[in-house]
């Protein structure tokens, strides 16, 4: 078998597209990506992504297959340092939970929560 990281694809639900994807292009510094749901079910914008490259790539997707909210899995995107988007958080109307700390020799890590009530985190190494 051909080893491959865990996580090969993440969906961030969320209520009112619009307002997620001004959130996470200001808070990232991306633009997201119109992404066609060939169920035609959802709504979905796309983080900029590589299928054939190292890392998971995802989407802010409305369903009515799920919900945001806090208390489930949290995404962690990753950042030159951490202390530079998390200084967008507030600004853009989300929450900064648990300010950068550090995680040892796996660097610095930063929780928030979006416009949506989902947690989210970023990690850095410096």
């Amino acid at each position: 078998m051909t080893k491959m990281n865990a996580v090969g694809w993440f969906d961030i639900f969320v209520d009112d597209l619009d307002r997620a994807v001004a959130f996470y292009e200001k808070v990232l510094g991306h633009k997201l990506e119109p992404m066609g749901d060939p169920t035609g079910e959802t709504q979905m914008m796309a983080f900029q992504g590589d299928m054939t490259v190292y890392g998971a790539a995802g989407a802010l997707t409305k369903s009515a297959h799920g919900k945001p909210g806090v208390g489930g899995t949290i995404i962690y995107f990753m950042a030159e340092d951490v202390a530079v988007e998390e200084a967008r958080v507030a600004d853009a109307g989300g929450i900064v939970i648990r300010p950068k700390f550090s995680i040892g020799e796996f660097g610095f890590v930063t929780l928030c929560q979006d416009t949506e009530g989902n947690m989210f985190g970023m990690n850095s190494l410096k």
